[in-house]
């Protein structure tokens, strides 16, 4: 271990391999804060993480004989020169800080590519700044000091001569003198897939720190100690099961732990109460403490300690009873459809977990004010006779939120039933976790006419998958003149003729219109990948895909030495939504008289079965 004293007089060199100054005013003023409230009873010292240097190689006795004018230089030259492999950031604050304090003459820093940032850092000017990046962020870090020592010089309690003593005596590196090392090698070692600890993990720290408990009492404090752990564990677990997680979030959450969306939630919130009660100077400062980068968070509950370390109990209750909140909502029916809903739509977690502090944690109103805010969602796409796409029309993506809507309704009154039937708390949930996943889009029941298969690759693909329909493969004639189509690249045949006489196969006695196909009657969910690989198809095709999906299998077709490939493998997921199951399968038209097609009756009883599952939200 080396104090910052230990240091004074030695030469650290900054090789050409390592990054600018890029210290923000945030970390300045943290480690300011730090360095102010440690408390050195004891002969304590702060840790300021690894110092790594490598001695370089000189001839010392000759550039005392050619350099050195006095004792001084003498003894510095004697000290020798450093290579900082790791640290520099550190070591370029530490410098920045003692010169503020009027303290130039500890150690110095020099450069091997930025060989004036030496003479800048011996004479910071504020002008300098827009020389380049690295003076930018050192005048930051002087700046955003000197207004530090300022303010805290009104305090009486706060003395300069402590805060040196502290900073120079108590404050020291882990010092790591590599040898015999290439000192390129030690930093790529050192930095390459470096891992920040999250807010999470750093809030647990504080939690569990031995100085929140009861000193005296050793046994009762660990069993406290334990007790945080294991409820601490148990949440991360839970929240580490996707069907939980992706119920409150979206996907693409890159942190290793997932509690930090509870104190990201206290913070953003101030659930404990940091800024009650206080005058809008005083919020001031206490936002300023609390900065606005990465680790706001953590900051905040630092604050909270500091200011209350006798209310860890409160703060912890406070995390509890998120997480009971959440699980409850998850738990329930009504209460995980409608939430679950409300964030694929956007509302935010905030908003939702407001509002039901608000009521006072009624589920009937809390049932209520979510209804309501579906209507919010849904009030765009509340006209069933819209037609999408055509005549100026909004995109089909537009009616999303009804059709998940219909969806979801569906599943609540089935799970209403069965727990009422059955008298069984366990329901079927939608799956919202493959929804999000898998990326659920609004496609056509019976294909869209008025999007003509223009592409020799859309024609090949909508003629490959027409081979699926039982009428089609068993017709050899028709069969053989798709086949040499498809092996021909498009050039044995005619498409238009072709296509006819696959149409013929399903002639529907009562079609819907080009406009009636882009109604929401004609729509429904289906995942990117599925529409991708025969969104285009004929509907019996469409139908015995879906099936196929639905029981775990993924369709394809292939083309061997002239001969028809029909390929089912393994689908990564089995997931239809229920209402696009139901389409398919005829569900909603129990006198429906045939599979190969998809008529105006049909889309009738679908359009009237949307209308009384969602009449609460629609009239």
């Amino acid at each position: 271990m080396k104090s910052i004293s230990d240091l004074q007089g030695m030469v650290f060199f900054i090789p050409s391999y390592q990054r600018g100054y890029r210290w923000t005013q945030q970390q300045v003023k943290d480690l300011l804060n730090d360095v102010n409230e440690f408390n050195d009873d004891n002969n304590g010292f702060y840790c300021i993480q690894p110092l790594v240097v490598k001695k370089r190689e000189e001839d010392i006795f000759n550039r005392i004989k050619n350099e050195a004018t006095n004792l001084i230089e003498v003894e510095k030259l004697l000290r020798g020169s450093w290579e900082v492999i790791d640290g520099q950031q550190r070591l370029t604050t530490i410098f920045i800080l003692l010169s503020c304090m009027e303290k130039n003459s500890y150690y110095d820093l020099e450069y091997e590519t930025r060989e004036n940032s030496h003479t800048f850092l011996n004479d910071i000017r504020e002008s300098g700044a827009a020389d380049n990046i690295d003076y930018f962020h050192i005048v930051q870090a002087k700046t955003v000091a000197a207004k530090w020592f300022e303010e805290h010089r009104k305090d009486s309690s706060f003395h300069m001569d402590d805060f040196a003593e502290k900073l120079t005596k108590r404050v020291k590196f882990i010092w790591y003198e590599s040898v015999d090392e290439n000192p390129v090698t030690v930093f790529t070692r050192l930095n390459i897939g470096k891992i920040g600890l999250t807010n999470a993990e750093l809030i647990k720290a504080l939690l569990l720190n031995r100085s929140n408990f009861n000193a005296g009492d050793f046994l009762n404090t660990r069993l406290k100690q334990q007790e945080i752990a294991l409820e601490w564990d148990n949440m991360e677990y839970a929240l580490q099961s996707d069907e939980f997680w992706l119920f409150l979030n979206d996907e693409g959450y890159e942190k290793p732990t997932r509690i930090d969306m509870f104190f990201d939630l206290i913070c953003r919130k101030d659930l404990l109460g940091l800024k009650e009660g206080k005058t809008q100077d005083e919020i001031r400062k206490v936002e300023e403490a609390i900065g606005s980068d990465g680790y706001r968070t953590f900051r905040y509950f630092y604050e909270f300690f500091r200011n209350y370390p006798d209310r860890i109990n409160d703060c912890w209750t406070v995390v509890k009873q998120i997480f009971q909140t959440f699980m409850e909502w998850f738990n329930d029916v009504e209460l995980y459809h409608y939430v679950g809903y409300l964030i694929e739509c956007k509302t935010t977690i905030d908003d939702l977990y407001s509002q039901w502090t608000c009521i006072a944690k009624s589920k009937d109103s809390f049932v209520f004010w979510l209804k309501e805010e579906i209507k919010k969602k849904i009030k765009g796409c509340k006209n069933l006779e819209q037609t999408y796409e055509i005549n100026g029309g909004p995109q089909k993506t537009a009616c999303k939120p009804l059709l998940l809507l219909h969806n979801i309704q569906t599943v609540i009154n089935q799970a209403k039933i069965s727990q009422k039937q059955y008298k069984q708390h366990i329901f079927y949930k939608f799956p919202f976790h493959l929804y999000k996943n898998e990326r659920w889009d609004v496609e056509h029941i019976d294909s869209n006419t008025t999007n003509p298969l223009e592409s020799d690759k859309d024609r090949t693909e909508w003629l490959k998958f027409s081979l699926l329909h039982k009428d089609i493969y068993e017709d050899a004639e028709l069969k053989a003149d798709i086949v040499r189509y498809i092996v021909s690249g498009g050039k044995d045949g005619n498409f238009e003729k072709i296509g006819d006489e696959v149409l013929k196969k399903t002639i529907n006695g009562n079609p819907l219109s080009d406009e009636e196909k882009n109604q929401v009657w004609n729509f429904v969910l289906l995942d990117r990948s599925t529409n991708r690989g025969y969104g285009n198809s004929i509907f019996p095709v469409k139908r015995r895909c879906i099936i196929g999906k639905d029981q775990g299998r993924k369709i394809a077709i292939e083309i061997q030495d002239g001969d028809i490939k029909i390929i089912s493998e393994t689908s990564k997921s089995s997931f239809v939504p229920t209402c696009t199951k139901y389409a398919f399968l005829k569900y909603y038209n129990s006198a429906s008289s045939s599979i190969n097609y998809w008529d105006r009756k049909d889309a009738s009883s679908y359009k009237e079965n949307i209308i009384s599952t969602l009449h609460d939200f629609i009239f």
